[in-house]
């Protein structure tokens, strides 16, 4: 863990190593709360580009635990997920940044709400 850049790198047995920012890691959390309990339910995550990760624990041989800044800790990220993410990370992230647009949302927490109707701007945090 690279806290200063905000990197999480791990290595695979096959040779392939990648480097996941933190913000990347949380916004496609395995967990209930950004994915949903269904297809269709996922929540898009906003104002998430400061976070950080405090401490990562290992869950049995499978999975990491990371323990967000936000205080966002259900995500288990099998060894699995994490290969997925890898391989998959510009195109994950391009989409990433086309929802954020199209819902008028930004990365930045100050700026995360998404325009109303009328115009006017709701800020909103979510954990």
């Amino acid at each position: 863990m690279h806290s200063a850049s905000r990197v999480l790198e791990i290595a695979f047995n096959d040779g392939r190593r990648f480097r996941f920012p933190f913000e990347f890691l949380r916004v496609f959390s395995p967990s209930a709360e950004v994915r949903g309990h269904g297809p269709g339910q996922e929540r898009l995550q906003v104002g998430k580009r400061d976070v950080t990760i405090r401490s990562v624990d290992t869950v049995g041989h499978y999975a990491l635990q990371p323990i967000f800044s936000d205080g966002h800790d259900t995500g288990l990220y099998s060894w699995d997920y994490l290969y997925e993410l890898g391989i998959n990370q510009d195109a994950m992230w391009a989409e990433y940044l086309r929802r954020l647009e199209a819902a008028g949302a930004s990365r930045d927490s100050a700026t995360a709400g998404a325009a109303a109707p009328d115009g006017t701007r709701e800020v909103k945090r979510h954990g």
